[in-house]
């Protein structure tokens, strides 16, 4: 992996573990700062919120400056943000942090999946964007079980205060590895970033991005319940279970970037096929410990095989200005995070039993691929696209340009 790759994957480590680690500490915050669990949840619902405001506003606000200077500054405010969530009196101030820390993560994933795909050789840039997206996946298998551990033996402000660690590291490594990058020319701005969004393949990409990624909330977020009341394995090997969706995360974002770069709308009409089918099964297969075990990883495998095709339709859609609908998207995922636990939430509430989120997931994930093969049938009834992928082109003209 190139260093400036490998810069990118140690921030989005430190994203990824304070997105999830709250999950797994609500027991404690809620103890320890006197208030019900239900209440505590609010604090996942903050951090969700700050990645929905920012993504547009800051990657707008700073679609003039060098990209190198915008990611280092955004780790910078994460770093902030988990410092004062670490630091933070009461609760009140501690949903504000976590506010403060959501907010530069969209942009951040945005702006560093364009300059992860500038940095790389051609025909590579969805692999070197899967790459980035590999810390964020490595956080699910690592960072999140050892952080949810840090903060049940020495308390949760340990876990923030360590994540705030990872992100001083992370600004290190971007300013030394990351190469200067300027924007994306004299006419970027507000103006012509968000004309990229008039374009309706954009909303058709992140409108399946919502429905898509939403399949894999709905059944990620009561996984441990089901876990424990239906396979019946105990609290402790959820942990491990829990881990093991995050190995899938992993495999999937290592198949998917090459696939992408090969053939993009293929790749993701198949992972959400695949998600369809596997969420389809998931009920069935959690009643055995083994099957379930197998179906936990596929999961996370097809779940994740989603991401890296629906960046890069995106960002290709919207090649002349992609960096603001590169963040949207980050932000599309998160809505798709918290409608997909709404839903099955929903489902459960209603008496549909424990399992009833999978086939809320699948209905979603069936959504998606619906939407994305309508995107697709609509685009080539369009203009006719040239064989090189606009994005492509884009990053070729930036190349020269730079290089000049």
């Amino acid at each position: 992996m190139p260093l400036a790759l490998l810069a990118l994957a140690v921030a989005a480590f430190g994203i990824g573990t304070t997105e999830f680690v709250m999950m797994g500490l609500l027991p404690e915050v809620a103890t320890d700062l006197h208030t019900s669990v239900p209440a505590a949840g609010y604090l996942v619902s903050s951090y969700a919120l700050g990645v929905v405001v920012g993504a547009p506003l800051l990657t707008a606000v700073c679609a003039r400056l060098p990209r190198k200077r915008v990611l280092i500054g955004l780790m910078a405010l994460f770093t902030v943000g988990n410092l004062a969530s670490a630091l933070a009196p009461g609760y009140d101030s501690l949903l504000a942090a976590r506010f403060l820390a959501g907010l530069p993560h969209g942009a951040f994933f945005g702006v560093g999946a364009v300059v992860a795909f500038r940095i790389g050789d051609e025909g590579r840039g969805a692999r070197n964007v899967a790459k980035m997206f590999l810390g964020l996946t490595l956080a699910n298998v690592l960072g999140v079980p050892a952080a949810t551990l840090l903060g049940q033996h020495l308390g949760w402000r340990a876990t923030f205060g360590v994540v705030a660690v990872i992100g001083l590291v992370a600004v290190a490594a971007l300013a030394v590895l990351v190469p200067e990058l300027p924007a994306a020319g004299p006419a970027a701005g507000l103006r012509r970033e968000a004309g990229a969004l008039r374009d309706r393949q954009v909303w058709l990409g992140l409108l399946t991005t919502v429905f898509g990624f939403a399949g894999v909330f709905a059944v990620y977020s009561y996984l441990a319940s089901m876990l424990t009341r239906i396979t019946g394995v105990t609290d402790t090997t959820v942990t491990v279970v829990l881990a093991l969706f995050g190995v899938g995360m992993t495999l999937g974002a290592l198949i998917a970037g090459p696939l992408t770069d090969r053939a993009l709308r293929p790749t993701l009409y198949t992972s959400l096929g695949a998600l369809t089918v596997v969420l389809v099964l998931f009920p069935f297969a959690v009643r055995h410990t083994a099957t379930a075990l197998v179906a936990v990883v596929l999961l996370g495998l097809v779940g994740f095989a989603t991401t890296t095709p629906l960046q890069m339709m995106v960002m290709r859609k919207a090649s002349h200005a992609p960096t603001l609908a590169s963040a949207s998207n980050q932000a599309a995922f998160n809505l798709a995070n918290a409608g997909g636990a709404w839903a099955g939430g929903v489902a459960i509430a209603s008496g549909w039993g424990w399992t009833s989120p999978a086939f809320v997931g699948a209905a979603l994930a069936l959504t998606g691929l619906a939407v994305a093969v309508t995107a697709g049938r609509l685009d080539r009834t369009g203009p006719r696209t040239p064989i090189r992928s606009r994005v492509v082109a884009y990053a070729v003209r930036e190349r020269d340009r730079e290089t000049a």
